[in-house]
């Protein structure tokens, strides 16, 4: 008989959860379940186990939380959240304080409370039974992560300071109290805006972070304090309604949301709703080559998690464009993570039954690097990247216009003289340009965008 460890790797909103237990007792534990649960529910089926509990290491903000859903799925489950910091929720629930323990078979899971990402943050040590408390990893939530920590300024910049104080305390006094050889498994990856610069590895040691995270450098509190404020990457407009929603408890679907299939008259017809926003999921290159007129390019990749989260209204029913109808529920689970539950339909049959209905199209032109280059004169260059990114280096000229900003600053532009937008590949220029398009501006694309640029060893500007 072993200890269960597997680790859920979720790309795009780039979160990890977990699930430990261990096979002797036939029971599991799952840490910080995404929405979409299904996965959860084969490892337990695969492996002949029983969930029995949900732990969440804190109220999330940047993902719809599955602890509902999979307590409903599983049925045998129950939901075990933090108290700690006074934090409150509107569902069912098992209380935690810090200290509590809780045992599968051979392997203890231990609550340690760990304020500053959130004033309830808790992390779970894991100790072999017979060498309790003595733990050999920690579930690190947004506490710790690879080469980062969590950013303690999503509750507003009243309690920014305060957190910050307690993200150093939990740093300092609990985690580098711990022995080098602790695993860290944190709830984050690379790309996540939970904290700064998140390192690529999935997991790391104490003994490592020690020596090279930025965030366990400091010696002195408000030097601390002012590098964790500072460092913050752009906080994302959903992340406060999934706040609210996770605290509240989402909705437990049963399945993935429905969608129609709508034959091309019928999606035709739906798009005479100016609430339903079109979404077209192919690729930048399809998209361009021709699409319905307003519709907005997010394509099929795991981060259309994010971007939609970040730029789309959830209560504005979405009107689905696909590469293929098979791509129905791969889209609808990523959009789920985000909050996405209202859906007008999906064009079944795709473009291609659209062009063969004789109905109108609309084209997005892609300029490469090599005629950007040698027309630049020609073009607004409008860089959609991030501070961080747009501060390393930039294609000479460009304007920068932070991707979640571009509908809001788009008056800055010249309506008479045409935009080319680019990124770091080309995915988030093909949501701007799809953005400026539908407000009206002759715009263009630039697929391969920054890497296309530097590969191609053209001037950088800084």
């Amino acid at each position: 008989m072993s200890m269960i460890l597997e680790r859920v790797q979720t790309e795009g909103i780039a979160e990890l959860s977990y699930v430990i237990g261990d096979d002797a007792t036939g029971t599991v534990a799952v840490i910080d379940p995404r929405a979409d649960v299904e996965v959860y529910l084969e490892i337990a089926r695969r492996r002949k186990l029983s969930i029995t509990h949900i732990f969440e290491t804190h109220i999330h903000a940047d993902l719809v939380s599955g602890a509902c859903e999979l307590r409903a799925r599983a049925r045998n489950a129950a939901i075990f959240v933090s108290v700690e910091g006074d934090a409150e929720y509107s569902f069912d629930h098992e209380e935690v304080r810090d200290g509590d323990q809780f045992e599968f078979g051979s392997v203890v899971l231990t609550a340690r409370h760990t304020p500053g990402h959130t004033p309830e943050h808790m992390v779970y040590e894991a100790s072999e039974k017979k060498r309790a408390p003595t733990p050999f990893a920690v579930f690190t939530g947004d506490a710790l992560f690879v080469n980062s920590a969590g950013r303690p300024d999503l509750l507003g910049s009243g309690e920014a300071k305060e957190l910050a104080g307690k993200l150093y305390d939990t740093l300092y006094d609990y985690f580098l109290k711990l022995d080098d050889e602790v695993i860290i498994f944190p709830a984050h990856g690379a790309g996540s805006p939970c904290g700064a610069s998140i390192g690529d590895r999935l997991e790391s040691a104490i003994g490592y972070e020690r020596r090279f995270n930025p965030f366990l450098q400091y010696h002195g509190r408000e030097e601390f304090k002012e590098y964790a404020l500072s460092t913050a990457p752009p906080e994302p407009t959903y992340y406060q309604r999934m706040k609210k929603l996770n605290a509240r408890g989402p909705e437990v679907l049963g399945n993935l949301p429905g969608v129609s299939a709508l034959p091309p008259e019928a999606f035709q017809a739906a798009l005479e709703n100016s609430a339903n926003i079109v979404l077209d999921t192919r690729h930048m290159l399809a998209y361009g080559g021709g699409h319905i007129r307003g519709a907005l390019n997010f394509g099929n990749l795991p981060e259309l998690s994010i971007w939609a989260g970040w730029l789309l209204d959830p209560e504005s029913p979405l009107l689905l464009i696909l590469d293929s109808d098979d791509d129905i529920d791969q889209v609808v689970r990523l959009l789920l993570r985000t909050g996405f539950c209202k859906y007008a339909g999906y064009l079944v049959g795709g473009m291609t039954a659209w062009d063969n209905a004789g109905l109108p199209l609309e084209e997005t032109d892609q300029v490469t690097v090599h005629q950007l280059k040698s027309d630049a004169d020609r073009y607004q260059i409008i860089d959609v990247r991030t501070p961080e990114e747009w501060e390393g280096g930039r294609i000479p000229g460009a304007k920068h216009l932070f991707l979640p900003e571009v509908e809001k600053r788009s008056d800055e532009l010249d309506r008479a003289n045409p935009v080319a937008v680019y990124c770091n590949s080309g995915y988030r220029a093909s949501i701007g340009a799809s953005l400026l398009q539908k407000r009206g501006f002759d715009v263009h694309n630039i697929p391969g965008s920054w890497q296309a640029w530097t590969n191609a060893d053209y001037p950088v500007e800084k």
